[in-house]
C-alpha cells in the first residue's frame, strides 16, 4: 500500500529560490532512497479559516507564503527504511557533510507540521 510523507511550512517570500535549491537537494536525496514522487506547493492562494488554517498551524507571517509538501512512497518500509538512513547519515555526520554544500535552511524548522499517512482514497485520470 502506498504510503504518504506530509509537510506544511512556513518560508519567507524573499527565500522563494533558496526555498526551491534546498528542496530540489533535498528531494533528489528522497527520490534516491526509493521516493516515487515529491511535489513542493508555494502557497499563493492561502486563505484565514474562522477556527484554525494552514497560516495559523505554522505560524505563518506577513512576509511568509505557506509551502505544503509531500512525497509519495511505495509502501511504509520503503519510507521507514529511508528515514533510517537519513538517522544513520545525520548520526555518523555523513548528513552534515551532504547539507553543508546548500544554503542555510530558507525556514525556520521549528514551525514545519509534518506526518505520515497511509492514502484511504486515490481517484486518478
Amino acid at each position: 500500500m502506498p504510503f504518504v510523507d506530509g509537510f506544511v511550512i512556513a518560508v519567507p517570500h524573499a527565500n522563494k529560490e533558496q526555498f526551491v535549491a534546498h528542496a530540489r537537494h533535498f528531494d533528489e536525496m528522497l527520490m534516491a532512497e526509493g521516493a516515487l514522487r515529491v511535489v513542493e506547493c508555494w502557497g499563493v492562494d492561502v486563505q484565514p479559516g474562522q477556527h484554525t488554517d494552514f497560516r495559523r498551524a505554522v505560524d505563518a507571517r506577513e512576509d511568509e507564503a505557506v509551502c505544503f509538501s509531500w512525497v509519495e512512497w511505495p509502501d511504509r518500509a520503503t519510507r521507514d527504511a529511508a528515514h533510517a538512513r537519513f538517522a544513520e547519515k545525520m548520526a555518523s555526520g555523513e548528513w552534515a557533510e551532504t547539507a553543508g554544500s546548500q544554503p542555510d535552511m530558507p525556514f525556520d524548522g521549528k514551525r514545519l507540521v509534518f506526518g505520515g499517512f497511509e492514502p484511504v482514497l486515490v481517484l486518478d485520470r
